[in-house]
C-alpha cells in the first residue's frame, strides 16, 4: 500500500483502476484512457496532482536561500502569485531536480516531484542550514489540475468569488480566490489550450472534486491521457 491523496476514496468511487505511481496509489484510468484523452482534447478534464510535494520557504533569508539553491532567479518574481520554473542544482552545477517556485505574500512556495521527494527535501534541508529560513512541507494541501480548451469556463463554474479575474491571469501567474490559489500554468495554441492548477486545503479538494464531476465539460481523468 502506497501513500494516498485526499481524493483517493473519490477515485475509487468513480471506478478508477489504482496503480503505484512513485510510491503513491494513483488512478491510471476510469474505464477508457482513449475516452479520457478525447475529453481533455475537446473539452476539459481534471487531474489529481496532490501527490506532488509542496514546501513553503519561510524566514527573512528565504529570497537569498532560493537564489543560492536554484538555477533561475526568484528576483524575476515581481508580484505575488507569479511562478517560475527552475532547476535545483548541486555544488558542481548538476541537476538534482526541476521544480516550480511561487512568490507568496510573505514567503515562497515550491512544488517538486513526488518521486524525488526524499532526495529533494534532504538537499534543501542541508542547504538551508546556512540561511535563516524554515522549510515547511504542506501535506495539508491538495492540488487539482484542469486541462483542455474549456478549462477557463470549467473553473469559473465553481463560482469562486471574482471568478472573472481568472480571464486576466498571465502564464505562470496565480490568484487567490475564496482561499484557493488558481494558477494559469500554460496557454498554448493547441487543442490542449489551457492548463489551470488549484492549490487548497485537503478538505476543499474533497469537496471540489465531486462538485466538478457534475459539470458536463469537466470530468475526472488521469495523468496518463
Amino acid at each position: 500500500m502506497g501513500f494516498k491523496t485526499a481524493l483517493f476514496n473519490a477515485h475509487k468511487q468513480a471506478g478508477a483502476k489504482i496503480v503505484d505511481f512513485g510510491g503513491w496509489d494513483m488512478p491510471i484510468h476510469y474505464g477508457s484512457q482513449l475516452e479520457e484523452h478525447h475529453i481533455v482534447r475537446k473539452n476539459a478534464g481534471m487531474f489529481d496532482v496532490s501527490h506532488m510535494t509542496i514546501v513553503d520557504v519561510l524566514g527573512p533569508q528565504s529570497r537569498d536561500y532560493l537564489r543560492y539553491l536554484l538555477a533561475n532567479d526568484v528576483d524575476k518574481l515581481l508580484v505575488d502569485g507569479k511562478a517560475l520554473y527552475s532547476g535545483m542544482l548541486d555544488e558542481n552545477g548538476g541537476v538534482i531536480d526541476d521544480l516550480i517556485v511561487y512568490r507568496m505574500p510573505s514567503d515562497y512556495r515550491l512544488v517538486v516531484n513526488c518521486g524525488t521527494r526524499e532526495k529533494d527535501l534532504a538537499w534543501m534541508t542541508k542547504q538551508a542550514k546556512s540561511f535563516d529560513v524554515e522549510l515547511k512541507e504542506r501535506s495539508d494541501l491538495a492540488m487539482i489540475a484542469v486541462q483542455g480548451p474549456d478549462a477557463i469556463t470549467s473553473v469559473k463554474q465553481l463560482k469562486l468569488n471574482d471568478a472573472s479575474l481568472i480571464d486576466g491571469l498571465a502564464v505562470f501567474q496565480g490568484l487567490e480566490l475564496a482561499g484557493c490559489i488558481v494558477e494559469r500554468v500554460i496557454r498554448a495554441k493547441t487543442a490542449w489550450k489551457y492548463y489551470y492548477q488549484m492549490i487548497k486545503q485537503r478538505v476543499f479538494g474533497m469537496i471540489c472534486w465531486p462538485l466538478a464531476s457534475n459539470l458536463v465539460v469537466w470530468v475526472p481523468v488521469t495523468l496518463y491521457v
